[in-house]
């Protein structure tokens, strides 16, 4: 009898035993969904911070596209805002006159006055000029002391375009302040863009131009003794 009690003593000690040994692997083991449901956390976890990662980089990036513009190239846009145009012309009696302006007869005289001559051609095939490119064009030429403005007419009877200026006299000054009888230095100053063409010294003839970048309108200053004696502002023809 004692025997039996001992021996039902032993087995109730072993299951005790064996329940708190399974109950300390149950709190320091996972369940295979729970691992699979943990690890399926941390994956979106990361995921989600690549994203806000990816994100914090993206305004960088639109404000840099925004923020690089397309040159625009100089002769290519309206005369109300062309620098270019704005700076080849000529200032008489607080008018401004420049290449590219549209200007008739009855204009003209009333900027500039009534010219000493005014000559007017047509081109034409059998003028002997060669200039088929302007065959029907009307070209006028107004004459004044010390001025001569060459305008052309397209055709389609558009109003007249002046495309052609030399200036001798003085009392004309370009936009920068700049007329014939002006010194070198004083024209560099004025125009730092431009360059002697010839490189030529001081005292030789030479030829100052300032040349835009659409190399349509140019600005020629002739040089003689160092100093200005003549001023042609022009646009080529096609």
């Amino acid at each position: 009898m004692k025997l039996t009690k001992k021996t039902a003593g032993f087995v109730m000690l072993s299951i005790l035993l064996t329940m708190t040994l399974a109950g300390c692997q149950s709190n320091g083991a996972k369940t295979p969904e729970a691992a699979q449901n943990s690890a399926e956390n941390n994956t979106s976890n990361e995921q989600a911070k690549g994203e806000e990662a990816s994100n914090s980089t993206a305004p960088a990036s639109e404000n840099a596209e925004e923020q690089s513009t397309e040159a625009i190239k100089e002769g290519s846009i309206e005369k109300e805002g062309n620098v270019v145009l704005k700076e080849l012309a000529f200032v008489y009696n607080e008018h401004t006159i420049a290449i590219s302006d549209t200007a008739n007869e009855d204009q003209m005289e009333q900027m500039l006055g009534k010219p000493d001559n005014l000559k007017s051609h047509t081109y034409s095939a059998d003028d002997g000029t060669n200039m088929d490119t302007l065959i029907g064009f009307t070209e006028k030429v107004y004459t004044y002391p010390g001025l001569e403005i060459k305008t052309i007419s397209i055709p389609e009877g558009k109003q007249d375009s002046i495309f052609h200026i030399e200036i001798t006299d003085p009392k004309y000054t370009t936009v920068r302040n700049i007329k014939a009888g002006d010194s070198l230095d004083t024209l560099k100053n004025a125009y730092p863009e431009g360059k002697l063409l010839g490189n030529g010294a001081p005292d030789e003839e030479d030829d100052f131009r300032y040349e835009p970048s659409n190399y349509v309108d140019v600005m020629s200053f002739h040089i003689k003794d160092a100093k200005v004696e003549s001023i042609q502002i022009y646009s080529l023809l096609d």
